[in-house]
Order: C-alpha cells, then sequence, then structure tokens
C-alpha cells in the first residue's frame, strides 16, 4: 500500500506504559522525519492516555490532523484493574496510597449491584491530576503546586460496564468499561470504590478500542519503526505541509 505521510495518514499505535500521547506522538514524527529525509511535519493523536496506561493511541500526520475533533468523539473501551481498600491522590499509581478502608463487606454481589449505578448517564468529576481546563490552565497544573481548585461535574455516558474478574482475596477487581469521549477511568475507579463504602484506585488500565480501532489494530512503536523501511512512501505535495 502507498503512504503519503506529508499528505496525510492515520497510524494506531499501542502506547508503552510511563510514556504520554505527547511522547508517541514525537516519536512517530521523529520517525517520519528521519524516514522522509524532512524537517517538519505536523503529527498530533485523538485523545490523552495516561502516562500508566498502555494500548490505543490513534496518530495522524499531515493533513489529517484535521480530523483530530472528530476522531476525538468516537466511543473508547477499556480494560481496568481496580485495587479497592486504597486510595491514591492521583487516582492511579502515579501517587502512593493516602488512605485505606475497610475491604471485609465487599462481595461479587456488593459489586455487582454497585456497578448497575454507574451504567448510562452518570456525572463524574474529573480527576485534579488531569489535563481538564480550569482559567485556560490545566486542572494538574494547580495541583503540582498544592493550589485547591473547584473541578465542575461533566455529564458522561457508560454504554457498558462489566466484571471481567473479581479477586476477593486480593481484593482487586477487572473490568470492561465502553464509554463516551471526556471519561476519566481513574475518577470512575474513584467513585466506585466509595459507592462501595470503601476505597479504590487503577493499578493496571489498557484501552481497547477507539472507535472501530481495536488493539490488535495497533503496532507498538518498535513495529512502527521496523516496517517504516518497507513501507511504499509517496512523496508528492510536499510542498502544502505548512
Amino acid at each position: 500500500t502507498n503512504m503519503n505521510f506529508l499528505e496525510g495518514e492515520i497510524i494506531y499505535i499501542n502506547k508503552p506504559l510511563k510514556k504520554t500521547s505527547f511522547d508517541v506522538c514525537g516519536k512517530v514524527r521523529w520517525l517520519l522525519c528521519h524516514q522522509l529525509g524532512i524537517k517538519k511535519l505536523k503529527v498530533g493523536h485523538t485523545g490523552t492516555l495516561d502516562p500508566l496506561a498502555t494500548g490505543v493511541v490513534v496518530v495522524c500526520t499531515g493533513k489529517k490532523t484535521k480530523l483530530i475533533d472528530e476522531l476525538q468523539q468516537h466511543t473508547k473501551e477499556y480494560i481496568a484493574m481496580l485495587q479497592l481498600g486504597a486510595t491514591t491522590p492521583s487516582f492511579d499509581l502515579e501517587k502512593p496510597i493516602d488512605q485505606t478502608f475497610p475491604t471485609e463487606h465487599i462481595t461479587r454481589s456488593l459489586v455487582n449491584e454497585v456497578l448497575t449505578r454507574f451504567r448510562g448517564e452518570i456525572w463524574q468529576v474529573p480527576p485534579v491530576f488531569s489535563a481538564v481546563k480550569i482559567d485556560g490552565k490545566r486542572a494538574y497544573e494547580y495541583a503540582r503546586k498544592g493550589e485547591e481548585v473547584e473541578i465542575k461535574p461533566k455529564l458522561l455516558v457508560i454504554d457498558e460496564l462489566e466484571v471481567l474478574h473479581f479477586d476477593e482475596s486480593a481484593m482487586q477487581l477487572e473490568i470492561r468499561v465502553v464509554c463516551s469521549k471526556g471519561t476519566y477511568i481513574r475518577a470512575l475507579a474513584r467513585d466506585i470504590g466509595e459507592a462501595l463504602g470503601s476505597g479504590a484506585h487503577l493499578i493496571a488500565l489498557c484501552r481497547t478500542r477507539v472507535g472501530n480501532v481495536r488493539l490488535e489494530d495497533c503496532m507498538t512503536l518498535e513495529q512502527f519503526e521496523a516496517a517504516l523501511p518497507l513501507m511504499h512512501i509517496s512523496m508528492n505535495d510536499a510542498n502544502n505541509n505548512e
């Protein structure tokens, strides 16, 4: 197949742990510029994935970056592992545990009952450690300075929410979530923990689908790098890539 990254292509990457979505775009841009022998190229992604999450990141190049807003609206699917009985300020493993809670009362049937409250339309307060904008600044900029800030709840839609596995001895709950744009799975973990009369934080998160793009459609950055020299790359229209 002919690829024209200057004119615009959409690339599906499986984001590695500890890298930001921004890092992924940077690496793709660097590889492409290097391969094409050009100085600059527009590259963007269609929705941030936390550094401690893995999975589907849709990367657009050239004129396809104009589709980002539209692609950001797509439904997403996640598989998340929650640790019950403890919270962290970031709602994931980025920050250490700050509080512990009882879990003796938590059973599979309580979990099932509580999860029914999170299906359909829900109100969610985004995490303090997030890219939500407040007065033009990102929420995490306030959070990292220790400034108090009020984040307004957002109306979201959870299309599907199911238990994949519940380990009662370790108090770990694995769920599959299909949700609308703007849903924070970390915040969902926090809210499920509270609803269970306990606390919870994310210990693993994988985005398994964006729109109809599935994890198995994605390449790792290493696979993309290895595939690049073998691709048929067209170089026409290089001048129009302002």
